[in-house]
C-alpha cells in the first residue's frame, strides 16, 4: 500500500519503544501468521479482526512509558499487570499493558497474545 508507514518511522527517535514493539512482533509471530499494519499512531496485528496493538503513550499525553500493548480479548482478565481494562463493544474487552522492558513480554503475555490471536479468527 503506497504511503504506508514502517514500524521504524512510527517509533523514530524512540529506540526503546521500537525494541518493545519488535518483541511483541516476535511473540505474535511465534503464535501464527497475522497481518501487521502501521498506522499514524499504532502498530496493529490482525487476523479477521485486530487483536493486539502497540503504541507510544507519549504521543498523546506526558508519559515515560515507552510502549503500551493493547489486547482485544473475549472476556475480562483481572491482573495487576494491566493499567486499564475497558469494554468498548459486546464480546471485546480491551486490556492495556504498560511495557518498560523486553522481559515483560513473558510467558503470561505470550499466553494472552495467543488467546487474543485465536479469538480474532
Amino acid at each position: 500500500m503506497a504511503g504506508e508507514r514502517t514500524v521504524e518511522e512510527l517509533f523514530e527517535g524512540h529506540p526503546r519503544s521500537l525494541e518493545l514493539c519488535r518483541a511483541v512482533e516476535e511473540a505474535v509471530g511465534a503464535v501464527g501468521d497475522s497481518t501487521v499494519t502501521v498506522g499514524r499512531s499504532q502498530v496493529a496485528f490482525r487476523r479477521r479482526r485486530g487483536f493486539a496493538y502497540v503504541w507510544r503513550p507519549g504521543q498523546y499525553v506526558r508519559s515515560d512509558v515507552p510502549a503500551m500493548l493493547s489486547l482485544a480479548l473475549p472476556h475480562r482478565i483481572d491482573s495487576p499487570r494491566f493499567k486499564e481494562v475497558v469494554h468498548p463493544s459486546p464480546g471485546v474487552w480491551m486490556h492495556h499493558l504498560e511495557l518498560h522492558e523486553v522481559a515483560e513480554v513473558d510467558a503470561e503475555v505470550r499466553g494472552w497474545l495467543r488467546e487474543a490471536y485465536e479469538h480474532a479468527g
